[in-house]
Formats: C-alpha cells, sequence, structure tokens
C-alpha cells in the first residue's frame, strides 16, 4: 500500500460540517488502499481571531522579554482543535485514527518565533503507525524548537507542514483548498482563466512569490528540494469517487507536455515602494542601505536606480511588502545622517503585476507583448524586475485588474470560447 499526505486548508475546515466532508475524502482515500497522513489548518477566520487576541493584551513592558513564543502558543491553537476534530470525526466514520501535535512527531524548527523554519522531522514512527492503518491526523503550522517551545510557521504554514511531513515519508502530498487548482489568473478577475493540468516547480514558485493564493511559497520551495509530487484540488467531492474535484499537479519541467511560453498572470497588492531622493551617487551608500534593511529581515524585491540632475546624487527607489513599509521609512530615517538623503518617501498605492512561464527562456519578444499590451490601455510602470521565466512591473493600484485582464488576453491564456 502507498502513502499520501492530505492537506485541508481553513475554508475546508470551516466548521463541522465541511470538517465531515474532508473527512469522507480522507475515507475514500483509506478505502482505495492508502496509508494516509491528514495536515489540517484552522477554522477559517479564526487565526485572525487569536492574533487579534495577541495584539489586545499589548507589547511587553519596558525590560521585559518580548513573548514571541506565548503569541505563537496562542496562535498555532487553532490547528490542534481541528486535528482533534479531525480525528474524532475520522473515528466515527470507523475508521482507526490519531492526533500527533507538532511535538509528538516532532516537526523541528529553528527559534524564529512567528515565521519559524523546519529544520527536520522524524518520520519513522508516524509511518509505522500510518502503515498498520492509523490515519495520522497533523496540526499545521506549528513545530517545536530543541527546547521544546512551540513555534508558528507564518501565515499559510500549513502547506510548509503538509510538504515536509510528504518529504519525510517519502510520498505524494495533495492540497485542498477552495479551488480545483492552479488557473491561468484568478478567475475573480478574469472569468475565462484556465485550470492548468500541469505546472512546474519554478513556475509555481513564481506565481506562488508574486502573489497566487494556492500555494504558500515555502511550501513549494520544499517540494522542489525534495521532488515531492504535490496535486492541488479543491475539496469538493466527486460524487462517483467520493474525492475531491479538479486537480493540478505540481512537478518537474520536463513531466510538462505542453510547452507553454507563459504560463499564468500573478497580482499583488501587498505593496510598497520606498524612494530614497538625492542620495550620494556611491556603491558604498547603496549598499549600507540593503545591508541595514536586511539586517532588519525586511524583504525587497525590486530596486530602480537612476540619475538626478547633480552628477554626485542619485535617486532609489526600491519595493517591500506593505506591512513593512513603514518600518522601512522608518529605518531610513535612523540612518539619515550616515548615508545623507534629501527625502524618503513610501508610496503604498501601488501593485505589482507579473508574467510567469518557462517557456520564456527560449522565446524572444515576451517583454514587448507585456509592454505593449499595457500601454496599449494606458497603464504606466513604475518599476520592472526579470528572471529567467518571469517579467513583473510595478503600476498604480487602480489599474490592477484592468492590466491583468490585459496581460492574460495578450498570451492567450483564456479558455476557449
Amino acid at each position: 500500500m502507498s502513502r499520501l499526505v492530505m492537506k485541508f486548508g481553513g475554508t475546508s475546515m470551516a466548521d463541522l460540517e465541511r470538517i465531515r466532508k474532508s473527512a469522507a475524502i480522507v475515507a475514500a482515500e483509506a478505502a482505495a488502499g492508502r496509508h494516509v497522513a491528514v495536515v489540517v489548518s484552522a477554522m477559517a477566520g479564526q487565526t485572525n481571531q487569536l492574533v487579534t487576541w495577541t495584539d489586545l493584551v499589548g507589547p511587553a513592558a519596558a525590560g521585559v522579554p518580548a513573548s514571541d513564543d506565548e503569541y505563537d502558543v496562542v496562535v498555532t491553537a487553532g490547528e490542534q482543535i481541528t486535528a482533534g476534530l479531525m480525528a474524532m470525526t475520522l473515528r466515527n466514520m470507523g475508521l482507526n485514527a490519531r492526533s500527533w501535535l507538532g511535538w509528538q512527531l516532532p516537526v523541528r524548527t529553528d527559534d524564529a518565533h512567528g515565521k519559524a523554519r523546519i529544520a527536520d522531522i522524524d518520520g519513522l514512527a508516524l509511518g509505522q503507525s500510518m502503515d498498520s492503518g492509523v490515519v495520522a491526523v497533523i496540526p499545521g503550522f506549528q513545530g517545536v524548537t530543541e527546547d521544546d517551545r512551540v513555534t508558528a510557521l507564518g501565515r499559510g504554514g500549513s502547506d510548509t507542514s503538509a510538504v515536509a511531513v510528504a518529504a519525510a515519508l517519502g510520498c505524494p502530498c495533495d492540497i485542498y483548498t477552495d479551488v480545483d487548482g492552479v488557473y491561468t489568473t484568478d478567475p475573480r478577475i478574469e472569468a475565462r482563466a484556465r485550470r492548468l493540468e500541469r505546472v512546474s516547480y519554478e513556475e509555481m514558485l513564481e506565481l506562488a512569490s508574486l502573489g497566487a493564493k494556492v500555494l504558500q511559497t515555502r511550501s513549494v520551495e520544499l517540494a522542489m528540494a525534495y521532488k515531492v509530487p504535490v496535486r492541488v484540488l479543491s475539496s469538493f467531492v466527486d460524487p462517483e469517487t467520493g474525492r475531491g474535484v479538479g486537480g493540478t499537479v505540481i512537478c518537474e519541467e520536463d513531466e510538462i507536455l505542453e510547452k507553454r511560453i507563459v504560463s499564468g498572470v500573478a497580482m499583488s497588492r501587498d505593496e510598497a515602494r520606498v524612494t530614497l531622493l538625492g542620495l550620494p551617487d556611491r556603491a558604498d551608500v547603496t549598499a549600507t542601505v540593503f545591508a541595514r534593511l536586511a539586517e532588519a529581515n525586511i524583504n525587497v524585491d525590486m530596486i530602480v536606480q537612476s540619475e538626478t540632475r547633480s552628477a554626485d546624487l542619485t535617486n532609489l527607489v526600491f519595493t517591500v511588502g506593505r506591512r513593512d513599509a513603514r518600518a522601512a521609512a522608518e529605518l531610513m530615517e535612523a540612518i539619515r545622517s550616515e548615508i545623507s538623503f534629501e527625502e524618503c518617501r513610501v508610496d503604498e498605492d501601488v501593485a505589482k503585476v507579473s508574467v510567469v512561464g518557462v517557456g520564456m527562456r527560449s522565446h524572444a519578444g515576451v517583454a514587448e507583448t507585456m509592454f505593449r499590451a499595457l500601454a496599449d490601455k494606458g497603464i504606466k510602470m513604475l518599476a520592472i524586475s526579470t528572471s529567467e521565466i518571469k517579467i513583473s512591473v510595478l503600476i498604480d493600484a487602480a489599474y490592477t485588474e484592468l492590466a491583468v485582464r490585459a496581460l492574460h488576453a495578450a498570451y492567450g491564456l483564456a479558455e476557449p470560447a
């Protein structure tokens, strides 16, 4: 019998009825002869409520250590609840099931509370239990440090938990969500978006990092590193098989028969543009700016440097996540005397739109098609960044959906009429 990890997101765990429906999908896989481990998220909205409570408690008093470790204890509680409820539901359906909390596996992580990274999972005992016919139910999003403190893996971390467990068990991973696969773009923006049968790890990694909400970026990194076959499905049940419907397989590039130039269009509104005006035009100054941002764990995406009318000054533009915008600006002001800029501006009314495809490696004209499509709609590009398989542009947020639809049409990604 083969092993399988099944992960159910917050919408699939939203209430007891949804848990029962998800449990029925698990039961169908078990009946088909699979040895199953189930990774669950918290009920939809519950983690937000838990985070709100920690915010209401307020920051630690002066001289008192920060409560990041206790924050993790609180925000990971939702997954423990759904793990217990899923195990109980499976037992009531006649299956042998038990929960495995993060410390029981254990899921070892570093001590970066709130955004911990998995270091190791010892899957031996878990695999033996599964092979004996017991369905394992595991709370996602949580781990444990070497000194046995609970950690949280960051928002969307249940995807990462599931892929890490699959890697430890040497088996595939099915991710059940409220959509039936990976689409050429968000169907809520473009009604003619098409579901893709297969997407390469590299394409999915770019799409996830650029705003696609289907999978968390770190889960795709893990899948690519350990060659874990991942399938994205809807938790709505196929009446004939009792299993999830639809499906997109995330796999190696050479497993994709249909060679596409562009596979999808992604967008992110979680962007902010920081502009430093009148910065000394010296390499050491630019290096200082990004060194300080890195020390503060502020991730920078797009970077544009332009000359000013003064030969010895330059303007530097970079983008960060919107939540980091204020911290980035405050950091720049804190080192103003060191780097000597004239003014720091922050603009949060921007968005990033990207096209992704492994076919870009061997086809010319992809950028021209993108820029022409945006120009035809009168959309101004504020910054541009590229990699081997993606092109991203920063635009005014008001034009986000127009840009997505224009690019989707320009690359012929729509479902045939």
